[in-house]
């Protein structure tokens, strides 16, 4: 993927990109919530550390091979380039992990909390990009606003934490199917 040079990302932009990821999270989340019980949610631990590891890791690995140059690099020193998938792909698989053990104890459903709370930590972690320069630095991004690349990182990071979750049920799934005698186990 090449991107053109004279790209720029406007505010406009990023809120049709809310819009999008809103929409696809009201109808996602439900799904997610209605295929997913409180039992199965409480089971899926160590396949959802895992799986945030890697999920993180890897979409690393792929923003900083298209987007090094025109963003990345002038947020990050060049030495980083290297090993951000691994510290974003642990960091998250904790931070994953700390919302699995939340979403159990707060009120309601948790497979709720649990996407409510991939949102909120999008939005802390853009507001860090903010404040790193993410909106003021690179050329591409500077005819971004801050307000809208903070909003678009709650629904953006939601259906993310969605994708996560769809994935993990399903190698949950998976394992169990073919390995029953690890479901007692766990």
């Amino acid at each position: 993927m090449t991107l053109p040079p004279d790209l720029r990302i406007t505010t406009e932009m990023l809120w049709h990109g809310v819009l999008i990821f809103a929409l696809l999270d009201a109808v996602y989340v439900p799904v997610l919530i209605w295929r997913i019980t409180q039992e199965n949610f409480e089971r899926i631990k160590w396949t959802l550390l895992v799986t945030t590891g890697l999920f993180w890791g890897l979409l690393w690995v792929w923003v900083l091979f298209h987007f090094w140059e025109p963003v990345y690099s002038y947020i990050f020193l060049a030495w980083m380039r290297g090993f951000i998938p691994f510290a974003y792909g642990f960091l998250f698989a904790g931070i994953g992990l700390g919302m699995w053990w939340l979403s159990l104890r707060l009120p309601g459903n948790p497979v709720l909390s649990f996407c409510l709370l991939g949102g909120l930590w999008g939005v802390i972690t853009h507001i860090w990009a903010v404040h790193l320069g993410i909106v003021d630095k690179p050329p591409m991004l500077q005819k971004a606003g801050a307000t809208a690349a903070v909003v678009i990182a709650a629904f953006e990071f939601m259906f993310y934490w969605c994708v996560i979750l769809s994935i993990t049920s399903i190698l949950q799934w998976l394992t169990h199917r073919t390995f029953p005698i690890l479901k007692d186990s766990q």
